[in-house]
């Protein structure tokens, strides 16, 4: 398959601007031969946590990571339910799978694409032990009544900032606002490695104290196991990149601002074509259109006949994988966004003139 001429997310373009000082990062490592839990995972953690304006961050090896021990540091296991969405990726549900819980869906808000806060309590059941929001597309969820709910009901909070690295809720950074946050640094995300990277953060000293011995075999103190763990430490070569990086993710995130807010204004005229909101905190991580009409699959088709990359996310809501399909009830707001929506070129590198390429493109696509 020939790449597209103006791809989904520009990389190289990234590391071509940030080249020398990834490089000296790097060779930092090489030189001091501390690839596993290095003096750059602290620093990291360190700076990671000042940014985000909370006491504790720790560093793992994925962001699927960062939610299955987010889950076990708050005692989440066999018996209890986890509130969620359906339409997101499915290391949400999955994590909570893995340490033996149920997911518990409920529908989307059509609108924020994110999961619909006023159904929370008609999902609660005397199993329901925490609320799982997810920031899709680096959208902040509504955390002041995600957080009323759960302290009404006495309910623990894990946001999914897999996408959402930078995104604020009223000020305050996502992730920072529940009992724990889970950030995923795949390459792709606002602020991503060269390789699989999470982090976990939170104000709880117990709890940050209990992922950290989770991510080490369940160890506090080598050799002294006390619970079954994971192999799930950042590598030193990834935290060494991503300092590299963190200082520019504000930077980073207006840019991505500036891009939706330029796609919003040429796109206010089409009919079949519905933008999202470019409200406060929005980070933007993906640019996602709905396309009316049943004709999300043409367009996609003629954007790629013209060099253009795009991506469905998400095609298959939770709820219709072969893993969890016939066991949830409908929740058709979920399944017509999983029709519809298409994500456009975006990314902190994008260019205005190759922006203006895909404007055009969509533009000139019939709308009937």
């Amino acid at each position: 398959m020939t790449a597209p001429r103006i791809p989904i997310l520009d990389l190289r373009a990234e590391v071509d601007e940030l080249r020398t000082d990834i490089l000296r990062a790097i060779e930092g490592v090489l030189d001091r031969t501390d690839f596993i839990m290095g003096e750059d995972v602290t620093a990291f953690e360190s700076e990671a946590a000042q940014y985000l304006g909370t006491q504790h961050a720790v560093a793992v090896n994925s962001g699927t990571d960062a939610l299955v021990i987010a889950l076990r540091a708050l005692g989440i296991g066999e018996g209890a339910e986890v509130i969620t969405t359906p339409f997101t990726f499915f290391a949400t549900a999955e994590s909570i799978s893995m340490v033996g819980a149920t997911p518990v869906f409920v529908d989307i808000d059509p609108d924020t694409l994110n999961m619909d806060v006023g159904q929370i309590e008609q999902a609660l059941t005397e199993r329901t032990r925490a609320v799982m929001p997810v920031h899709l597309y680096g959208r902040p969820v509504d955390m002041t009544r995600v957080m009323e709910v759960a302290r009404q009901h006495g309910l623990k909070v894990i946001e999914d900032c897999a996408q959402s690295f930078g995104a604020t809720w009223q000020g305050q950074q996502t992730g920072t606002i529940g009992d724990l946050g889970a950030y995923s640094f795949f390459p792709s995300k606002n602020l991503g490695a060269y390789g699989d990277g999470g982090l976990i953060a939170t104000d709880d000293s117990d709890l940050a104290d209990t992922a950290r011995m989770l991510r080490v075999h369940g160890s506090r103190r080598k050799y002294h196991n006390e619970t079954v763990g994971y192999n799930s430490r950042l590598d030193t070569l990834q935290a060494a990149i991503l300092r590299v990086k963190l200082p520019h993710i504000d930077r980073f995130n207006a840019h991505r601002r500036a891009v939706a807010a330029r796609y919003n204004e040429a796109f206010a005229g089409l009919q079949h074509i519905v933008t999202p909101e470019l409200v406060p905190g929005h980070s933007f991580h993906q640019y996602t259109v709905r396309v009316l009409g049943g004709r999300r699959d043409e367009l996609q088709q003629a954007l790629a006949q013209q060099g253009i990359g795009t991506m469905v996310y998400y095609p298959i809501p939770q709820d219709q994988l072969p893993i969890y399909r016939g066991q949830y009830p409908a929740y058709p707001h979920s399944q017509q966004a999983a029709a519809e929506v298409l994500s456009l070129p975006m990314g902190h590198m994008l260019g205005e003139s190759e922006q203006a390429e895909v404007i055009q493109a969509v533009k000139s696509f019939p709308s009937t």
